[in-house]
C-alpha cells in the first residue's frame, strides 16, 4: 500500500527551475542551467539521466516529443521524435503471420518495436533550441557519470521496475537487473553499458545510435525475436519539426503537439467544457466530474477515430478544433445521464516520464520521453543498457482505419507535452504535462482547470485527486476510475447518472492517474493576486506526489529583467 499524504509547498524561485519524476535528474538539469545551458540543453540532460534512473519508463529505446518556448521571439516550436515502422512491416505481412483485428501480436512482441526516436529528438532539441554554450558531450556527461558510479533506486521506481519486468513475461537483459533480480528500493544500481551508449552519442551524435554497434545490436535482437527491422530503417530515421496546435480557453492558450500525438484530445475537450460554468459546479463535485467525463468521451472518441500519421492520412484538424464544433459537441451532453456508447480505442499503456524546465532567460522546454508499457517490449539490445519500446501496439490492423499499420508509418502516439501562454499577449504562463498513456490529455485538462478555474497553485493542482476515463473493450462501455480522496457521495451520484464507476483507486494503483510536473511563471492562477503592470519573474513549481521526483530551482546569475 502506497500512502498518499502530500503536503508540499510549491517551489518558488527566480532564475531557473526543473521539475521531473526523479530528484537526481532534476538536480542534473539544474546543474546544466547553472553552467550556462538553456532549457533545451537541460531537458536533454534530464532525459538522459531519467534513462539511467527510471529505465522502466523511459530511455533511448523509446520516443520523445518536445515543445519549446523561445523567450526572445515568443514563438512556440515543436519536435516530433516518434519513430516509424520498418519498411518491411506491411499489413499483408501481418496477415500472413496470422495477425488481424481480433488477433493482434502480443503487446511485447518484437513486431511492436518501432524505430526508437528519442536519440534523434535529443540531438535535434540541442541543435535547434540549445544555447550553443555546451556541447552534447557536456550535456550527457552527468548521466554517463551517474550510470557508471551508480545510484540508489527510488521507492516508486523500484515497484514499477518489478511490476513491468513481471508483466513483460521476459527475462530482462542482465544489464537491467542485479544478480538476475530487479533492484530494491535503496539498492545501488549501475549501468555501464548505457554509459557506453551515451558516450557514443556524445562523440558521434545521431550516428552513434542509428549506425554502428548500437544499431546492429538493435536489429539483431529484433530479428531474433520475430521482428523485421533492418539497419536502413534505423539509418533513415529523423525527428520532425512540427507546428504546435492550440485552442484558447478563456484567457489562456493551451499548446499541444499535433497528430500523430493525441494532444488534440485535450484541446477538443476544452472547447466543449468552455460551454459550461465549471467553477460554479465546484471542484471534483458530481456535476463537474460528470461534465468532464462526458466531454472527454467525445474528445477521445474523435481522437481515436482521426489521430494517425499526418504524412499518411488527411486529418481534419481545423474542423475538429473549431469553436462551433465544440459547441455542437457540448449540446450532446445531458446533465442527468451518462453516454453509454463509445468509440473503440487502442490498448492502454501507462509508463512514461514527463519533465518541465524554465531557464533564467525565460525559455521553457516541455518534454516527454517514453518506452510505452514499462520496459516496452522488454527486449534489450546486447551491451547497450536500454530496452526497446512497444509503441507499435497503438496501431490498428483494420485496413479501413487511418491508424492502420503500414510501412514507415508513425503510430497513434499517447505522449504529449504542453505549454500555456496568455491568449492575448503570448506571454508564457506555464510549462506542464502529465504522463500516463491515455491519461495524458485527461491530466492536462484536469491540472489546467485546477489552476485556472479553482485557483490552485501548481503543487495543489498536482496533489488533487484525479479521474481517468477509459473504454473497456470487454465490457463495451466507458469505465470511470476515481482516485481515493474523491468523496464517496460523489461516486454514488455518478453511478446514479449511469457511469460505470470504480472507486476508490489507491496505493500503487494511483499510477494510472499519471505523474505530472508544472512550472508556472507568475501567480496568474491566484484569483486574489492583482495583475502586475510588468509580468512577474517568480517561478512557481510543483512535482507529482505519485512519483519519486521533485522540483528544484536556483537564485543566482539572473537573466530576467528587473520587475518595477
Amino acid at each position: 500500500m502506497l500512502p498518499f499524504a502530500s503536503r508540499r509547498s510549491p517551489v518558488v524561485c527566480l532564475n531557473g527551475c526543473v521539475a521531473s519524476s526523479q530528484p537526481l535528474a532534476s538536480v542534473i538539469g539544474l546543474d546544466i542551467l547553472k553552467r550556462g545551458g538553456n532549457a533545451a540543453d537541460a531537458a536533454v540532460a534530464v532525459a538522459a539521466a531519467l534513462n539511467v534512473t527510471e529505465p522502466c519508463s523511459t530511455g533511448l529505446g523509446g520516443d520523445a516529443f518536445c515543445l519549446f518556448y523561445d523567450a526572445q521571439t515568443g514563438r512556440v516550436c515543436g519536435l516530433n521524435g516518434s519513430g516509424r515502422t520498418p519498411k518491411a512491416q506491411t499489413l499483408e505481412l501481418m496477415e500472413s503471420l496470422g495477425y488481424n483485428v481480433s488477433n493482434p501480436p502480443h503487446a511485447y512482441h518484437a513486431l511492436n518495436v518501432t524505430v526508437p526516436g528519442a536519440a534523434a529528438c535529443w540531438c535535434d532539441t540541442v541543435r535547434q533550441f540549445g544555447s550553443e554554450k555546451l556541447t552534447m558531450a557536456e550535456i550527457l556527461k552527468p548521466a554517463i557519470d551517474l550510470a557508471l558510479r551508480g545510484f540508489p533506486v527510488a521507492e516508486v521506481t523500484a515497484h514499477h521496475w518489478a511490476k513491468w519486468t513481471e508483466q513483460s513475461g521476459k527475462e530482462l537483459g542482465a544489464e537491467l537487473l542485479i544478480d538476475k533480480h530487479t533492484p530494491k528500493h535503496g539498492q545501488v544500481f549501475t549501468n555501464p553499458h548505457l554509459a557506453k551508449t551515451l558516450q557514443e552519442i556524445s562523440s558521434h551524435g545521431k550516428a552513434g545510435f542509428y549506425q554502428g554497434r548500437v544499431a546492429e545490436a538493435i536489429v539483431k535482437v529484433i530479428k531474433e525475436n520475430g521482428g523485421v527491422m533492418c539497419l536502413e530503417d534505423l539509418r533513415s530515421n529523423s525527428s520532425s519539426e512540427v507546428t504546435p496546435i492550440f485552442t484558447d480557453y478563456k484567457s489562456v492558450r493551451l499548446w499541444e503537439i499535433p497528430p500523430n500525438g493525441q494532444g488534440m484530445a485535450a484541446l477538443i475537450a476544452l472547447n466543449i467544457l468552455e460551454n459550461f460554468l465549471i467553477k460554479e459546479m465546484g471542484h471534483n463535485s458530481a456535476s463537474y466530474l460528470h461534465v468532464l467525463a462526458e466531454a472527454l468521451k467525445l474528445s477521445l472518441g474523435d481522437t481515436f477515430h482521426y489521430c494517425a500519421d499526418p504524412d499518411k492520412v488527411n486529418i481534419p484538424l481545423d474542423g475538429l478544433l473549431a469553436k462551433d464544433y465544440g459547441q455542437r459537441r457540448a449540446e450532446l451532453i445531458h446533465m442527468a445521464r451518462a453516454r453509454a456508447d463509445g468509440e473503440h480505442g487502442t490498448p492502454t499503456g501507462s509508463e512514461t516520464v514527463y519533465f518541465s524546465l524554465v531557464d533564467g532567460e525565460g525559455n521553457a522546454c516541455s518534454f516527454v520521453n517514453s518506452n510505452y508499457m514499462g520496459f516496452g517490449t522488454g527486449l534489450v539490445p546486447q551491451n547497450c543498457g536500454f530496452s526497446l519500446q512497444n509503441r507499435g501496439t497503438c496501431f490498428s490492423l483494420d485496413t479501413n482505419h487511418g491508424n492502420c499499420i503500414g510501412p514507415q508509418k508513425r503510430p497513434y502516439h499517447t505522449i504529449i507535452p504542453a505549454l500555456l501562454t496568455d491568449a492575448e499577449s503570448g506571454r508564457l504562463l506555464c510549462s506542464f504535462g502529465v504522463m500516463g498513456g491515455f491519461m495524458q490529455p485527461q491530466g492536462h485538462v484536469q491540472v489546467l482547470l485546477n489552476m485556472l478555474e479553482f485557483g490552485m497553485n501548481p503543487q495543489e493542482a498536482l496533489d488533487a485527486p484525479r479521474v481517468l476515463l477509459h473504454y473497456s473493450e470487454a465490457a463495451q462501455r466507458w469505465q470511470f476510475n476515481l482516485e481515493a480522496g474523491i468523496e464517496e457521495g460523489v461516486a454514488d451520484e455518478l453511478r446514479r447518472r449511469g457511469h460505470a464507476v470504480c472507486w476508490p483507486v489507491a496505493g500503487h494503483d494511483r499510477a494510472q492517474f499519471g505523474r505530472g510536473q508544472v512550472i508556472a511563471i507568475g501567480d496568474w492562477w491566484d484569483p486574489s493576486a492583482s495583475a502586475p503592470a510588468t509580468p512577474t519573474r517568480v517561478l512557481w513549481a510543483g512535482s507529482d506526489p505519485r512519483a519519486d521526483g521533485c522540483a528544484v530551482g536556483y537564485y543566482l546569475n539572473a537573466f530576467f529583467p528587473p520587475v518595477n
